[in-house]
């Protein structure tokens, strides 16, 4: 896998005009080398040159956790070592250099001075769109992510985790544990927006107390087998029935999101995508409340290319996995979202996530 990865990023950068690769802190270096660099003051970076052999410059200390694969070969620097000169020595003549888009500012400017001639790029130029494609194996990763998330997705529609009464952070610590004990070795994060926190679209969980008859949005994912997941479903509490107003929102939001879900289709331009969604809840009453884009890809990061957003025309490509998410909100009052993964094949769109997407609701 990463042999053929390495293969390809090569060929990206001969065609972007790259000497060399500099990957540091971020998703480039466990896509390509396997190894998550820690955010240390200590510089771990792989140096891949174009015309030359990859080294993976790691302090010393880190080595041990470094798996040993024939891609490269690991540079270990020690406390008396200076990294920077090691990675300057490694880069020597070349002048084109792309570098970790999360990179240390620090680095990159200690970099900058030992090489004043070079010309820098962000690395995302040569692999983000390489990485926006999915292999088969990927895709099964995200697909193996998204059925542990929609499980407990079921676990929160079936009534089986109560709301009402408890805190939001109380309902998000227990989403979290059971993303964990459906298989995810992390949580990224398990928004918990109640009432007129609901309409706060990153809402951060805390002391309110979940009341009946309200909204509740519950966006949750993590990591499961190096892949992210990540899904939204919106339920009300129980006490009396969902409002009116409320019932012809969450109408206009589902007919939205499955609608661009079906516009997903191969060869189509993101931008199409999101103006679907876009279009529909415009047309119902509610398109100044549509505050966001309609998606992001998704892969071993949770945000990555391509992005479902007016001003990108790039056309969808078999394997090109990414979220349907529209919403609707009302500032101080409340909100409403829905969410799928999705990726693009040669056959139709293929929805990741299947738990029922009416609006639930629970106590």
């Amino acid at each position: 896998m990463s042999e053929a990865r390495m293969q390809r990023v090569r060929a990206r950068m001969t065609e972007v005009g790259i000497d060399a690769l500099l990957l540091s802190l971020g998703a480039d270096l466990p896509w390509l080398t396997g190894y998550e660099a820690m955010p240390l003051e200590r510089l771990t970076m792989l140096v891949l040159p174009a015309d030359g052999d990859a080294v993976l410059v790691v302090p010393e200390l880190e080595a041990p956790r470094v798996e040993d694969r024939p891609e490269f070969t690991v540079r270990p620097w020690t406390e008396t070592d200076n990294a920077i000169d090691v990675v300057a020595a490694l880069v020597g003549g070349r002048r084109r250099l792309a570098i970790s888009d999360r990179a240390w500012a620090t680095f990159l400017l200690r970099l900058q001075s030992k090489l004043p001639d070079a010309a820098w790029s962000p690395a995302s130029a040569v692999t983000s769109p390489l990485r926006a494609v999915k292999d088969e194996e990927e895709v099964e990763a995200l697909a193996r992510a998204s059925a542990a998330a929609d499980r407990v997705s079921a676990q929160l529609q079936s009534g089986e985790v109560r709301f009402v009464g408890r805190t939001e952070a109380e309902v998000s610590a227990e989403i979290g544990r059971r993303l964990r004990a459906e298989g995810h070795s992390r949580v990224n994060f398990a928004i918990v927006g109640s009432g007129p926190n609901s309409a706060s679209p990153h809402h951060e969980p805390g002391p309110r107390v979940i009341e009946p008859n309200e909204p509740v949005v519950c966006d949750f994912g993590g990591v499961l087998d190096g892949y992210c997941s990540d899904t939204t479903r919106t339920f009300w509490t129980g006490g009396s029935d969902p409002t009116p107003n409320f019932r012809d929102l969450y109408a206009v939001l589902f007919e939205a999101q499955r609608a661009a879900v079906d516009a997903a289709v191969v060869g189509t331009p993101c931008e199409d995508v999101d103006g679907v969604a876009r279009g529909i809840i415009t047309d119902g009453g509610y398109g100044v409340q549509f505050i966001h884009r309609t998606g992001h890809g998704i892969g071993i990061e949770e945000h990555e290319d391509p992005y479902l957003v007016r001003g990108n025309a790039e056309p969808l490509e078999p394997g090109h996995a990414f979220s349907i998410e529209p919403g609707i909100y009302f500032a101080g009052r409340w909100g409403a979202r829905i969410e799928d993964i999705v990726v693009a094949t040669a056959e139709g769109p293929r929805a990741l996530n299947t738990a029922p997407h009416e609006l639930a609701v629970v106590d």
